[in-house]
This record gives structure tokens, C-alpha cells and sequence, in this order.
């Protein structure tokens, strides 16, 4: 249970004030549309997204280490943020 707990926290976390989150938040002020309407549309999105990313995440293991993946993307999220903070 505890893996699923840290899987729901990082996704929780990384959504937060994302620009998808921000898209939705602008959907729902148009007051031409249904609330539950756009809250069902944006969670269909997200499971939809999820779900190919497990499906790549699988294959993408079948052939690559585990460790190797999570080194990867460690490099990977650095290289962006020090890009970030090199741009900014």
C-alpha cells in the first residue's frame, strides 16, 4: 500500500498548478458549461494519459532495468531544471 500512497502523493504534487490544472480551472469559468461536465472531461484526460504512460512504462520496462529508468530520469529532470534555471 505504501508504494500506491507515494504514487498517488508525486502525481497529486506534480499536478498542482500545472498548466493542465490551469486549463480546467479556466474551462470551469465559462458559465456555458456544465461543472461536472468539465470535471469529467479533464479526469477522463488524465486516466486516459495515465493509462498510456503505464502501457509505455510497461514495455519500456520489459526491456530496460528499473534502475537504469529511474537514473535516467533523475539526469533527465535535472537537465531540465538546470536549463530552467539557466533560461530564467
Amino acid at each position: 500500500m505504501r508504494a500506491y500512497t507515494i504514487v498517488f502523493v508525486s502525481v497529486f504534487l506534480a499536478e498542482l498548478g500545472d498548466k493542465t490544472q490551469l486549463a480546467t480551472l479556466l474551462f470551469a469559468t465559462d458559465s456555458s458549461l456544465s461543472r461536472t461536465g468539465v470535471l469529467l472531461a479533464a479526469a477522463g484526460a488524465l486516466v486516459v494519459s495515465t493509462a498510456i504512460a503505464v502501457a509505455a512504462g510497461a514495455l519500456v520496462g520489459a526491456w530496460l532495468n528499473p534502475r537504469v529508468l529511474r537514473t535516467a530520469a533523475a539526469v533527465g529532470f535535472m537537465a531540465i531544471g538546470v536549463w530552467m534555471l539557466l533560461r530564467g
